[in-house]
């Protein structure tokens, strides 16, 4: 997992709040256990007409936020069924940071596990972010990880809270593979010392 420390790229705004699991990956691209290409299909309900056509007036659509970093969301984001496929469309596309005043805890934790910093603000604070986004190519903000601050187009600051173990995580590329890795030593230890317990095994 590549890890996360310090992200700068433009916030696009989605006001919209219980943004669910299926519009941020409709159903019918979960047939894939592929972690990329799902990006192309990243609400492709609300980003594409019928046809194939793109829906202009939706933001990730806009030249502005074509090439978006980080969302600013409505409440409740991440909500509905618990597909893991709905943070590897964010980050497939781009997206490697979301703000919101609250996730659902499966879509939460996920994007931990995925290298997305999810960063829950009171309302007030969103609300200001979710201004400045509307901001369009000038709408950038910097989220540094290890001071747990957000810098907004004018240079102010806002501080967010995460959980240690999660943030370490994150800035050391660790999913929980890599946590299991880390251990790799003294697996590799108790393997040669069981198989002499138990050869039979």
């Amino acid at each position: 997992m590549e890890k996360f420390e310090k992200l700068t790229g433009v916030a696009a705004p989605m006001p919209l709040v219980n943004i669910d699991t299926d519009m941020i990956i409709p159903k019918q691209f979960l047939k894939t256990i592929k972690r990329s290409g799902l990006g192309a299909n990243l609400f492709d309900e609300m980003r594409f007409n019928q046809d194939g056509s793109e829906i202009e007036d939706f933001v990730l659509n806009k030249p502005a936020y074509r090439d978006a970093k980080i969302l600013v969301a409505g409440d409740n984001f991440g909500c509905g069924s618990s597909r893991e496929h709905a943070p590897w469309a964010l980050l497939d596309f781009g997206i490697k940071c979301v703000i919101s005043t609250s996730f659902a805890d499966i879509f939460f934790n996920n994007c931990f596990k995925n290298g997305i910093l999810p960063i829950v603000l009171p309302q007030e604070e969103v609300d200001k972010l979710m201004d400045d986004a509307e901001r369009g190519a000038n709408a950038v903000l910097t989220v540094d990880l290890e001071s747990q601050t957000i810098t907004g187009p004018d240079g102010g600051e806002i501080s967010f809270e995460v959980d240690p173990f999660k943030k370490d995580c994150l800035l050391n590329g660790l999913d929980d593979i890599g946590l299991t890795m880390q251990k790799a030593s003294a697996i590799d230890a108790f393997e040669g010392e069981y198989g002499v317990r138990a050869p039979w095994v």
